[in-house]
């Protein structure tokens, strides 16, 4: 058979233009020592800060130290199966975590991975989790009010959208309560909630979930849990993979507020990576960069300029005390980072005082712009009311005489910490919180004997939902107090009618 030389020359060099290699090149590195939650790495000389890395048995890392002879990495699961001697690879990816509305209702772990058996997420989405914060001109000052229908904070230490506010406290002092009741009470308020539980016992997350899940606020509420069990790497990236996930909302115009349920924990992780890697110790043994740890993460809450959607994102971050020492060294970095702090007293909380909040200690630096007109009218005088009520408190243990003007001082406090008070998981609408303030600021209860007023409180709900929800949705929709001769009149009635006087 005659072979025909052009054609066959012309078969050739169409398979020489149409050949594609298929090599897949990867920069490799062998792992010379593994240890709790980290491992070193020789030849990952390109690698970068913050990247990716697979080992071979799947498991993920992230570079953490770049030094002249091997990359300290720190491990994102188990690492139990990882042997000195195996090799590791670059993905040529920062670090990111999934994000979008699929994660709405969903408890997942730090890398975006469903933990709570519902099956996996198919997001569309992700994003890094270290990212710069927004710059000043990107920012808008912070105005609108974030309701967490608890009257001690709503009423002395207002929080607004786009504000951080440090909640602070011993443990078992109801810091997490603040938290949860704060979450029910953005039902029907159109923000996305996020809830970051650090070191936390998995069988506390899954009281919270149920808990978060019966009054209905897991249908917009997203759980990142790395619970103690797990290795320090996913307790330490765990906030950030939160912020990231609510930047995605924020960027895209929707409200977020976010809960580090905390960030001590955090802190004590980061700790314990750094010593593992090397990294010299400075105060409490903490690594120089804790400060930076920290501000990194909460600079990310911001409420946005309009050009950017005008999002927003409130983060409430936790530090637990040690026998109430706010001047420890983690504490005090916080402190110095937010926008005001809610201090929770272990005295008054066992007290029984519940919202436990010292109000001299607390404070929220954004303040009046972040109140409604008809709240900032009653809650005034509050915050120097109850100060001047707990000098006075401790002056008459001594037994003295007092004259009338104390007396009278003095029950107004006492009246004051009752309404103050509130049961757990009950958080109110900003509009009968007014209302109780009203009737306090205003001499109503000054007659109501104090074991009574909690239930003048409720029997003063009841009656104005029956015979004056208009009052109530005045306040509610004009921000500012209806006409106080009808007030007045409306609370007097109803004093009239009930066996409160």
């Amino acid at each position: 058979m005659a072979i025909n030389t052009q054609e066959l020359s012309a078969l050739i060099k169409q398979q020489i233009e149409n050949f594609k290699p298929n090599f897949d090149v990867t920069e490799t590195g062998v792992i010379t020592y593994v240890g709790d939650g980290i491992a070193r790495a020789r030849g990952l000389d390109n690698a970068m800060s913050g990247e990716l890395l697979e080992f071979a048995n799947g498991t993920y890392g992230m570079a953490q130290n770049l030094e002249s002879t091997d990359v300290g990495i720190i491990i994102l699961g188990d690492f139990s199966a990882i042997r000195e001697g195996d090799m590791v690879k670059r993905t040529g990816k920062i670090m990111e975590v999934p994000v979008g509305p699929e994660l709405i209702g969903r408890v997942v772990n730090p890398l975006g991975q469903a933990v709570d058996g519902l099956g996996a997420i198919q997001t569309q989405a992700t994003r890094p989790v270290e990212t710069p914060a927004p710059g000043v001109m990107q920012r808008k000052s912070v105005s609108e009010p974030l309701q967490t229908g608890i009257k001690a904070i709503d009423a002395l230490v207002p929080i607004g959208r786009g504000q951080r506010e440090l909640i602070i406290g011993d443990r078992q002092t109801g810091k997490t309560s603040v938290a949860i009741d704060t979450i029910i009470n953005q039902k029907g308020q159109d923000i996305i909630c996020i809830y970051v539980a650090i070191g936390q016992k998995e069988s506390t997350v899954r009281s919270q979930v149920e808990t978060l899940r019966q009054y209905g606020a897991m249908d917009y509420t997203i759980v990142v849990t790395a619970s103690a069990s797990q290795p320090s790497p996913l307790l330490y990236i765990a906030p950030y993979a939160g912020v990231a996930m609510a930047e995605e909302f924020m960027y895209n115009g929707q409200h977020v507020l976010i809960v580090y349920d905390d960030l001590s924990k955090q802190a004590v992780a980061y700790r314990e990576l750094s010593l593992l890697l090397r990294r010299p110790p400075g105060r409490e043994a903490y690594p120089g960069d804790v400060f930076y740890l920290h501000s990194r993460l909460l600079e990310r809450s911001a409420k946005v300029s309009d050009a950017l959607g005008g999002g927003s994102i409130t983060a409430l971050p936790f530090i637990e005390t040690q026998a109430g020492d706010i001047s420890a060294y983690i504490a005090t970095n916080v402190i110095s980072i937010t926008d005001g702090q809610i201090f929770l007293q272990e005295n008054l909380f066992n007290s029984g005082i519940r919202p436990a909040i010292d109000a001299g200690s607390s404070v929220s630096r954004v303040g009046g712009s972040a109140q409604i007109k008809a709240m900032k009218k009653v809650a005034g005088t509050l915050r120097l009311d109850l100060a001047s009520y707990r000098e006075l408190e401790a002056f008459t243990q001594f037994g003295s005489d007092l004259d009338s003007a104390t007396q009278a001082k003095l029950n107004r406090g006492r009246r004051t910490v009752e309404v103050l008070k509130q049961p757990l998981h009950k958080p109110l609408p900003v509009e009968k919180q007014v209302l109780i303030l009203y009737a306090l600021t205003h001499g109503f209860l000054d007659s109501v004997p104090v074991q009574d007023i909690l239930a003048f409180e409720v029997a003063l709900y009841d009656y104005f939902d029956t015979h004056y929800e208009h009052l109530l949705a005045t306040i509610r929709e004009t921000k500012d107090l209806p006409e106080e001769t009808k007030l007045d009149a409306a609370i007097q009635e109803f004093k009239n009618q009930s066996n409160f006087n």
